[in-house]
């Protein structure tokens, strides 16, 4: 709904919740700190959006297996703030390892698979390298055409 203010604060209340009721590096940490970075990378302030997901990510490193798929979308984000920022090798590292962890992690035709083809597909396009962009496109469009509605709007957004 766009009211950082309130989700800031509530995710906050938790988090401080979560400091009193649970030891240290719990995974449930690592929701909070991510949690509160989409919300700063929601309002552009990416620079303290990356700080609470490489935050979150400590701690997944410590507390989850590393081919669990939080840490899939903990790299992801940080890749999507170096991608918004204009980073693009960064952003490009971050994805690959994103998508890395998710082919360990889940099916073969799991639509998170595309979103990182997608993605990677994005930056590659930012940086001129269209023939690559195309590559991991297509990649995307393979497996939302198999693992979604026709009239998803992923499918749209990948043409």
């Amino acid at each position: 709904m766009g009211e950082y203010s309130k989700a800031l604060s509530s995710y906050e209340r938790s988090l401080e919740i979560r400091k009193i009721a649970l030891p240290p590096n719990h995974p449930d940490f690592a929701c909070s700190y991510n949690s509160i970075g989409m919300v700063y990378a929601d309002m552009g302030e990416y620079s303290k959006a990356l700080s609470l997901y490489e935050r979150s990510l400590e701690i997944q490193k410590i507390a989850l297996p590393p081919s669990h798929p939080n840490l899939a979308a903990s790299y992801n984000n940080i890749g999507l703030v170096y991608k918004n920022v204009g980073e693009y090798s960064k952003a490009l590292s971050s994805y690959e390892r994103s998508l890395e962890i998710q082919k360990i992690a889940l099916p073969p035709n799991h639509p998170d698979l595309a979103g990182s083809y997608n993605n990677i597909g994005m930056v590659y396009n930012n940086m001129g390298e269209y023939s690559k962009a195309l590559s991991y496109y297509e990649k995307a469009q393979d497996i939302w055409k198999k693992s979604l509605p026709s009239n998803h709007p992923d499918i749209a957004l990948v043409k």
